[in-house]
Protein backbone atom coordinates (compact mmCIF):
# COMPACT_ATOMS: atom_id res chain seq x y z
CA UNK A 1 0.00 0.00 0.00
CA UNK A 2 1.01 3.51 -1.00
CA UNK A 3 1.27 5.89 1.46
CA UNK A 4 0.11 9.29 -0.05
CA UNK A 5 2.10 12.62 0.10
CA UNK A 6 0.33 16.10 1.52
CA UNK A 7 2.21 19.16 0.17
CA UNK A 8 1.55 21.62 3.37
CA UNK A 9 1.57 25.71 2.54
CA UNK A 10 0.99 28.69 4.54
CA UNK A 11 1.15 32.27 3.36
CA UNK A 12 1.45 32.85 7.50
CA UNK A 13 5.37 31.51 6.99
CA UNK A 14 7.46 32.94 3.99
CA UNK A 15 7.27 31.18 0.72
CA UNK A 16 9.45 28.30 -0.72
CA UNK A 17 11.88 30.36 -2.57
CA UNK A 18 12.86 27.07 -4.70
CA UNK A 19 11.79 24.15 -5.82
CA UNK A 20 10.83 22.52 -2.30
CA UNK A 21 7.49 22.82 -0.21
CA UNK A 22 7.14 24.12 2.89
CA UNK A 23 6.05 21.04 4.94
CA UNK A 24 5.14 17.64 3.47
CA UNK A 25 2.99 14.84 5.50
CA UNK A 26 2.91 11.80 5.41
CA UNK A 27 0.34 9.90 7.24
CA UNK A 28 0.48 10.93 10.59
CA UNK A 29 4.18 12.90 10.01
CA UNK A 30 4.95 16.14 9.07
CA UNK A 31 8.19 17.26 7.66
CA UNK A 32 9.11 20.75 7.46
CA UNK A 33 11.27 22.80 4.89
CA UNK A 34 13.98 24.89 7.28
CA UNK A 35 12.65 28.20 8.11
CA UNK A 36 15.01 31.37 8.34
CA UNK A 37 13.96 34.58 9.97
CA UNK A 38 12.14 35.95 7.26
CA UNK A 39 9.01 38.33 7.16
CA UNK A 40 6.83 36.32 5.81
CA UNK A 41 4.90 39.82 4.25
CA UNK A 42 8.13 41.37 3.43
CA UNK A 43 10.29 38.06 2.31
CA UNK A 44 13.30 40.10 4.50
CA UNK A 45 15.08 39.14 7.13
CA UNK A 46 13.34 40.36 9.89
CA UNK A 47 16.38 42.01 11.72
CA UNK A 48 20.56 41.41 12.38
CA UNK A 49 20.02 40.26 16.07
CA UNK A 50 20.44 36.76 16.59
CA UNK A 51 17.78 36.48 18.95
CA UNK A 52 15.11 38.56 16.70
CA UNK A 53 16.09 35.82 14.27
CA UNK A 54 15.53 33.04 16.31
CA UNK A 55 12.20 34.32 17.37
CA UNK A 56 10.87 34.84 13.90
CA UNK A 57 12.35 31.13 12.67
CA UNK A 58 10.28 30.37 15.78
CA UNK A 59 7.27 31.68 14.48
CA UNK A 60 7.68 30.55 11.18
CA UNK A 61 8.59 27.28 12.17
CA UNK A 62 5.05 27.53 14.23
CA UNK A 63 2.87 28.50 10.90
CA UNK A 64 3.71 25.96 8.99
CA UNK A 65 3.44 23.18 11.75
CA UNK A 66 -0.13 24.69 12.73
CA UNK A 67 -0.99 24.38 8.37
CA UNK A 68 -0.15 21.32 8.73
CA UNK A 69 -2.02 20.40 11.82
CA UNK A 70 0.47 19.87 14.41
CA UNK A 71 2.22 22.44 16.53
CA UNK A 72 5.05 22.61 18.86
CA UNK A 73 3.95 20.23 21.38
CA UNK A 74 3.81 17.68 18.79
CA UNK A 75 7.51 18.06 17.20
CA UNK A 76 9.75 14.99 17.75
CA UNK A 77 13.35 15.86 16.39
CA UNK A 78 14.54 19.20 15.14
CA UNK A 79 17.67 20.34 13.47
CA UNK A 80 18.87 23.78 14.29
CA UNK A 81 21.55 24.89 11.67
CA UNK A 82 23.34 28.22 13.30
CA UNK A 83 26.05 30.27 11.42
CA UNK A 84 27.53 31.23 14.64
CA UNK A 85 27.78 28.30 17.50
CA UNK A 86 28.62 31.51 20.02
CA UNK A 87 24.31 31.51 19.70
CA UNK A 88 24.12 28.33 21.12
CA UNK A 89 22.41 29.88 24.40
CA UNK A 90 20.16 31.90 22.95
CA UNK A 91 18.81 29.24 20.93
CA UNK A 92 18.40 27.33 24.01
CA UNK A 93 16.36 30.18 25.66
CA UNK A 94 14.01 30.52 22.81
CA UNK A 95 13.05 26.67 22.55
CA UNK A 96 12.94 26.42 26.06
CA UNK A 97 9.86 28.92 25.53
CA UNK A 98 9.09 27.49 22.37
CA UNK A 99 8.55 23.68 22.84
CA UNK A 100 6.81 21.98 25.94
CA UNK A 101 8.22 19.53 27.54
CA UNK A 102 9.35 16.36 26.92
CA UNK A 103 11.41 18.53 24.65
CA UNK A 104 11.70 16.88 21.05
CA UNK A 105 15.63 15.52 19.96
CA UNK A 106 17.67 17.89 18.87
CA UNK A 107 20.67 18.40 16.82
CA UNK A 108 21.92 21.63 16.20
CA UNK A 109 25.48 22.60 14.41
CA UNK A 110 27.23 25.75 13.11
CA UNK A 111 26.82 26.28 9.19
CA UNK A 112 29.66 28.02 7.02
CA UNK A 113 26.43 30.32 5.61
CA UNK A 114 22.72 30.38 5.62
CA UNK A 115 20.51 31.66 2.85
CA UNK A 116 20.17 35.48 2.75
CA UNK A 117 22.56 35.43 5.00
CA UNK A 118 20.44 34.16 8.20
CA UNK A 119 22.19 33.69 11.65
CA UNK A 120 20.24 30.58 12.18
CA UNK A 121 17.73 28.04 10.45
CA UNK A 122 15.62 25.52 12.18
CA UNK A 123 13.53 22.43 10.65
CA UNK A 124 11.64 20.00 12.34
CA UNK A 125 9.92 16.39 12.20
CA UNK A 126 6.10 15.80 14.36
CA UNK A 127 3.72 13.92 15.06
CA UNK A 128 0.22 15.61 13.13
CA UNK A 129 -3.41 15.65 14.77
CA UNK A 130 -6.01 13.38 13.45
Amino acid sequence: MKTQREVISTSAAPSAAGPYSQAIAVGEMLYTAGQIPLDPGTGELVSQDAGEQIQQVLRNLDAVLRAGRSSPAQVVKVTCYLSDLGDFGLVNEAFAEFFPQPYPARTCFQAAALPKGAKVEVEAIALRSA
